[in-house]
């Protein structure tokens, strides 16, 4: 199997991007700021949201779970605006179309790539680990540790071209997504959101 990175094109922004995020991050930061808005004001609330303390505001992030639902505070539908005003984003970088990349900050900050598409969550990817999945897979493993986590659950995928081979794990409407490394055998980046986001830009080798 040799897999390649889920966006070829993208692939240096993405890393160029993580490690920009890792020197910039404050040694002692923290996901909020002061007027950060309740949890349930970002669209995020409910199973699976962050805590929520007494005064309203986010509490910190766990940075070693990434499953389909987001991580920590990053939510897939949140948008782009609130979660910036919640002092939850770092940088932006836009890619093309409605497409934007995007820092995160606190302790994700270095950790997870977030992607917006019209100023909603769609994708969050890494190329650390921990994050680990639900089910425990992470960056650094090799696929045929996936196959033993998963089982029936996962398969391999090619993209459109049959330039490259993916990891998918399909969980309703929403994927992890587990491609290569550039120069090492075994998983270099794990990413999770929607199938019609995170799939087929494997599949089409774009995001736009």
């Amino acid at each position: 199997m040799n897999p390649l990175p889920v966006r070829r094109a993208l692939g240096t922004l993405l890393l160029a991007g993580l490690l920009a995020a890792i020197l910039a991050a404050p040694a002692h930061a923290t996901p909020g700021r002061p007027g950060t808005p309740p949890a349930a004001d970002l669209g995020w609330a409910g199973p699976g949201a962050p805590p929520v303390g007494s005064d309203g505001r986010v509490g910190a992030a766990r940075t070693d779970v990434l499953g389909v639902a987001g991580a920590g505070p990053y939510r897939f539908g949140a948008r782009l605006d609130q979660l910036t005003a919640a002092g939850l984003v770092d940088w932006t970088a836009p890619v093309c179309g409605t497409v934007v990349d995007a820092g995160a900050t606190g302790e994700w900050a270095g950790v997870i790539l977030l992607t917006f598409q019209d100023g909603r969550l769609v994708g969050i990817g890494t190329a650390t680990a921990p994050p680990r999945s639900p089910a425990g897979a992470a960056v650094g493993m090799s696929f045929a540790d996936l196959e033993a986590i998963y089982g029936p659950r996962g398969a391999s995928i090619d993209d459109d071209a049959g330039t490259a081979t993916a990891y998918l794990v399909r969980l309703g409407s929403r994927v992890e997504l587990f491609t290569g490394h550039p120069i090492r055998p075994g998983v270099g980046y794990f990413q999770v959101g929607p199938a019609s986001f995170v799939e087929r830009a494997f599949r089409q080798g774009r995001v736009c």
